[in-house]
């Protein structure tokens, strides 16, 4: 009789097998390197992951001429698998050996849910930038104190310090029954090295079942036919139609971050544009649904976007983390320190005075009492003129940097932002004579003015094509509106009159974007007092608007 299979609720197990002629799997592998990958194989065989990760191994009863025509013959423990990777490490060779090797020898029969997973997350770990993530904060909301206020809009509390108690079994259960019922995905928990972080693997496959009918490319009891002899290996599920999301859960931090979502094949034309809109459909799904899976009975949670995006998960964690620096950017982050080197540096908390610089007298006696043999001094070679100008410009400006920074923006302290977009609002200078000859002499030309920028600014509104991104977070994070000023590019005047802006936008692209501006400070091509202080990364955002000096909505650590 055969076995029935029903769709159903439930999660995918990690022991389910996917077949070595799979393209995801294919791909997965491919993309690794030699020596990542053999690495991976051996944790594979490791006695701990026998459960999941089962090599083929040769059974003790089986007859001697049995795996004759083998080209890959099974071996015959786990420590003489492990002994011949081990080998292949020592020795140099291809990556496609290997992958032959596991496909076809030891794991012919098909590699599991979670050494998928596994080869997934390795290849993360080896190039940390391949992703881009995004950081919300987890905020909670009110309690409705009435009946008729739980019918209304839900309201932020933005005095609770409050943050949800995690447990992952509980919060993949709640995940899975709450907001992805008819989703069958496969979660995988990991804890990366060197980051204080919790990483969870979202894969998600376009089938209705949880048993092997999820993972199969075989259509269960078709057979072969005369016309269509491929009949019997049509697929049953497409994994090119299935998604890869991230979710890190940082250690004691009131922030998650999401990453992008990846397609598990490549699609063409209108394809892409389906895919694409197919990836930004599930992200939002998760964004709604993760404040759900964390909330309780009477405590109920939202998440917020901090308009943080980047690829760079140590630069994430810094600024959104469980630090001090969340709200110590820049050259606040003297008042940071917690550790003993940071307690003996020049801080501004410390209670004892640090030990004074020798004076120029004392320096004088300590040079006579050290002379040189023949009693005669040496003499500072005095820089004049244009030379001595250069150098007194250097070294203010490499003060400034340092006051504005601090230790924050080094081109090597890996914690580098990729991009930086900024919308400027502040009102358009104008002179106080050009406002008494608008007034006076030309209100026609004026109103006439007005009307044209009016009509241009319609027309801009009504202009085709796609959002930028820094409008579309604008407009899609009205708590963030600055109080008593109007967006768009236009102040209040005194006497109610809206004065002209430009709309300008400013985009600073590059692999550490703060301290290439750090470089042009210290360099003397910026001016480091005058400098705004969102050029310095201390507001902790990558896109936001600016009003009057200041990121809209900022207000320091966001508590």
């Amino acid at each position: 009789m055969a076995r029935l299979s029903l769709p159903t609720t439930a999660r995918l197990s990690s022991s389910l097998r996917v077949d070595p002629s799979n393209s995801t799997v294919l791909k997965t592998l491919n993309r690794l390197s030699r020596p990542s990958l053999l690495s991976l194989i051996l944790d594979w065989l490791d006695e701990k992951n026998q459960s999941l990760c089962p090599p083929l191994l040769r059974r003790p009863d089986a007859p001697e001429d049995e795996d004759e025509d083998d080209f890959y013959p099974p071996a015959e423990s786990l420590a003489e698998l492990r002994s011949l990777y081990e080998s292949m490490q020592a020795r140099k060779g291809g990556r496609r050996e290997v992958v032959d090797r596991v496909l076809e020898g030891d794991w012919r029969y098909g590699l599991s849910l979670y050494q998928l997973a596994m080869a997934d997350l390795q290849y993360l770990y080896d190039h940390p930038g391949s992703l881009k993530w995004t950081a919300y904060r987890i905020q909670r909301l009110q309690t409705p104190a009435h009946e008729d206020d739980a019918e209304g809009p839900e309201r932020l509390d933005k005095e609770s310090l409050a943050i949800p108690r995690f447990h992952p079994s509980t919060f993949l259960q709640n995940l899975q029954a709450e907001v992805l019922p008819d989703v069958k995905a496969h979660y995988n928990f990991d804890r990366p090295r060197g980051l204080p972080l919790l990483l969870l693997r979202i894969f998600i496959v376009d089938s209705p079942y949880n048993t092997d009918l999820a993972v199969s490319t075989r259509r269960r009891g078709a057979r072969p036919s005369n016309s269509n002899p491929a009949s019997a290996g049509a697929a049953t599920t497409s994994f090119d139609a299935s998604r890869t999301i991230y979710i890190a859960f940082p250690d004691a931090s009131p922030h998650i971050y999401i990453s992008k979502t990846a397609g598990g094949g490549a699609a063409a034309g209108g394809g892409a544009a389906a895919a694409a809109g197919e990836n930004k459909s599930l992200r939002a799904l998760i964004v709604e649904g993760v404040p759900k899976a964390l909330s309780r009975p009477r405590e109920r949670y939202a998440l917020r976007a901090t308009n943080l995006a980047t690829k760079n998960l140590a630069a994430m964690l810094a600024v959104k983390g469980s630090g001090r620096t969340n709200g110590a950017g820049g050259g606040w982050g003297v008042y940071a320190g917690t550790g003993a080197a940071d307690m003996k540096a020049d801080n501004p908390l410390q209670s004892l005075l640090p030990t004074p610089p020798l004076s120029d007298a004392e320096v004088g006696d300590a040079g006579v009492g050290g002379g040189d043999a023949d009693g005669g001094h040496k003499r500072r070679r005095a820089v004049v003129g244009e030379e001595a100008e250069d150098e007194r410009q250097a070294k203010k400006a490499r003060v400034a940097a340092r006051a504005r920074f601090g230790d924050a923006a080094m081109v090597g302290d890996g914690k580098g932002i990729e991009r930086l977009d900024v919308l400027i609002e502040d009102p358009f200078p104008i002179s106080d004579a050009a406002v008494l000859i608008e007034s006076d002499d030309e209100p026609e030309v004026e109103s006439g003015r007005d009307r044209d920028s009016d009509a241009a600014a319609a027309a801009r509104r009504k202009a085709k094509g796609r959002r930028s991104t820094l409008d579309l977070s604008l407009s899609q994070d009205p708590e963030d509106a600055f109080d008593g000023r109007d967006g768009g590019g236009r102040d209040r005047r005194a006497n109610g009159e809206e004065s002209w802006a430009p709309i300008v936008r400013l985009s600073f692209h590059g692999s550490h974007v703060f301290a290439g501006v750090r470089q042009l400070v210290e360099a003397g091509i910026v001016d480091g007092e005058k400098m705004p202080g969102w050029m310095t990364g201390e507001e902790g955002v990558t896109i936001g608007a600016v009003s009057h000096g200041r990121i809209k909505g900022f207000k320091g650590s966001g508590v």
